[in-house]
């Protein structure tokens, strides 16, 4: 049976999306329902999408809509238990034994016990929102635990038996689809994929984002990022580049530059690779006179 517990005020996907809009953080019709449905369903949230279209800040924005901290797990390639639930702080545990002498010390007490962002998330399940980001750079180990851990929201610390959350937190995933993920995974969650907006919510997004930034600017910007997304780069300009590059290209016109030469100035914020820099040189410059006019 659906439940609201997670969502107070917010009856529908529409005034989630305003209240995201609120946030900062504008979301379409599709994953603003998404997101209404795993809240109100207390199910996980799995956003797959290219780096940069806002899978992470989604995450924020909801934490923030919730008035709850984000809790945030980074995965990476070789990531553990240990690293993503809790591990007992050895040295402050030997340093407690050599002083008690012959007293009694609970070493296996909280005070020892170093939380990660599972078990965080256990333990104050009302007041925070789980991350687990990049969920595709960890490597199948640790998808089927993690599969575990969601089917009952527990984990059992040996030497204090099993934690379980009283009510099931709040959890986005996040994939950036370097590798499938198992199909178990995406049944247990809510799933949405995020694609690059189109060109009038991305000048929206960079009006909201960039207070100094002209209606103009935000659309030339948005015009060269959408040519430059189309090429073949190792690392295309996100939605965040977009922003920063509007900002960058402002402020350097503001000092004297004409708006073709402040774009190009700014390229560095836009793109962040040198192969992909010195295979867009030659066209670089039609790209930004064509964007500006």
């Amino acid at each position: 049976m659906p439940v609201t517990r997670t969502i107070v005020g917010i009856s529908s996907p529409g005034e989630l999306a305003d209240a995201l809009c609120d946030a900062q953080y504008l979301a379409g019709e599709g994953l603003a329902t998404a997101a209404y449905l795993a809240l109100a369903l207390g199910k996980p949230l799995l956003l797959e999408g290219a780096p940069g279209v806002g899978k992470t800040e989604g995450a924020k924005a909801i934490a923030s809509v919730l008035g709850r901290q984000l809790v945030r797990l980074q995965c990476y390639e070789g990531i553990d238990a240990a690293a993503a639930l809790y591990e007992w702080n050895y040295p402050r545990q030997m340093l407690a034994i050599r002083q008690a002498g012959d007293r009694f010390v609970n070493i296996y007490a909280d005070d020892f016990l170093i939380a990660r962002p599972m078990l965080e998330a256990l333990r104050h399940p009302r007041d925070t929102v789980l991350l687990i980001d990049e969920i595709d750079r960890a490597d199948h180990e640790f998808e089927a635990f993690l599969l575990e851990f969601l089917s009952d929201f527990s984990i059992s610390i040996p030497e204090r038996g099993t934690i379980r959350a009283e009510t099931p937190p709040v959890v986005v995933l996040t994939s950036n689809r370097t590798r499938e993920l198992h199909e178990a995974l995406r049944r247990r969650c809510v799933y949405h994929f995020i694609d690059y907006p189109d060109a009038r919510r991305e000048a929206d997004i960079v009006m909201m984002r960039a207070s100094t930034v002209a209606r103009a600017t935000a659309d030339a910007v948005v015009r060269a990022v959408t040519q430059l997304r189309a090429e073949p780069l190792a690392k295309a300009p996100g939605v965040a580049e977009t922003v920063e590059w509007a900002e960058a290209a402002t402020l350097l016109h503001g000092q004297g530059d004409p708006w073709p030469t402040a774009f190009r100035r700014a390229i560095g914020v836009a793109l962040k690779d040198a192969d992909d820099l010195a295979f867009m040189d030659a066209r670089l410059d039609a790209i930004l006179e064509e964007a500006a006019h």
